[in-house]
């Protein structure tokens, strides 16, 4: 099957201008984007798509071994990106996206000229002095639930990923994506994103990032964020005002003014 296909792309913007491409996190799938990509219209050819498995891909390729590993949605997005003929296209990666978009650029650097990170994390778990947040029975807590009842698990666990209480739409919001992933998918999906690690693949990238990092994140706490900031090489980082782990839907202003002034063709906000 096609490429584009598969992941159900969508192309929106400028054709003749530089190129960004938005990558989703655990649960969601690139409607996720729709507060965001919007902005950049005007300037850029904007590709949104769904991972194997999330959203409106062809969830009949979803493969548990391949995609049991984050190699394996870097390679999708390095065959998309060359089914797209991308030339040093900015990949703007949420949550575990960030770590995918982090591998596929070393695979592939001459697609990507540019990152920029929103919520990641290098690895989850706890490991010595390198404080990912959760400690492995934590993991292995979440992943019993996700195995369980994932329908019931995303439930709970929505508004606490959301953070801003004060605001329930937006957690009504993020509990429907969530809803939209397969339960057995989501099973193989969650293994692959709780047990990651690309701390050794940090130092090999190539390419210009930018690291955007979320207030009072329940899921990425400062020091992975600053892990990133400290181990990846020509990095910026931003300290957001907005809290939780989806600034996406709860401040999608503050990240377009944070991304605009560093893209191909910056914007003003």
């Amino acid at each position: 099957m096609d490429a584009l296909a598969r992941h159900a792309v969508t192309i929106t913007g400028r054709t003749d201008g530089p190129t960004i491409v938005f990558g989703h996190g655990f649960g969601c799938d690139q409607s996720v984007w729709s507060r965001v990509a919007p902005a950049f219209e005007a300037t850029h050819r904007v590709v949104r798509f769904d991972h194997v498995g999330s959203g409106r891909s062809e969830r009949a390729v979803f493969d548990h071994t391949r995609h049991g590993q984050l190699e394996g949605y870097a390679d999708d997005l390095v065959e998309l990106a060359e089914a797209l003929d991308l030339q040093r296209a900015v990949f703007i990666g949420h949550s575990i996206s960030s770590s995918i978009g982090v591998l596929a650029s070393i695979r592939a650097p001459h697609r990507f000229g540019q990152l920029v990170l929103i919520g990641g994390s290098p690895r989850y778990l706890d490991d010595g002095d390198y404080r990912g947040g959760f400690a492995a029975s934590d993991v292995d807590a979440v992943l019993t639930a996700i195995d369980d009842n994932y329908l019931a698990w995303s439930t709970q666990m929505a508004p606490a990923i959301m953070g801003n209480a004060d605001r329930p739409e937006l957690s009504d919001a993020l509990t429907d994506q969530f809803h939209g992933l397969d339960p057995r998918i989501a099973r193989t999906f969650a293994r692959a994103t709780f047990l990651s690690d690309v701390r050794a693949a940090l130092p090999r990238v190539t390419v210009p990032t930018l690291v955007l990092h979320c207030t009072d994140d329940a899921i990425v706490p400062d020091s992975a964020g600053h892990h990133l900031r400290d181990h990846l090489p020509g990095t910026t980082f931003v300290q957001l005002a907005a809290t939780g782990h989806c600034p996406l839907l709860s401040a999608p202003e503050e990240i377009v003014a944070a991304i605009g002034p560093v893209l191909p063709v910056p914007i003003d906000v």
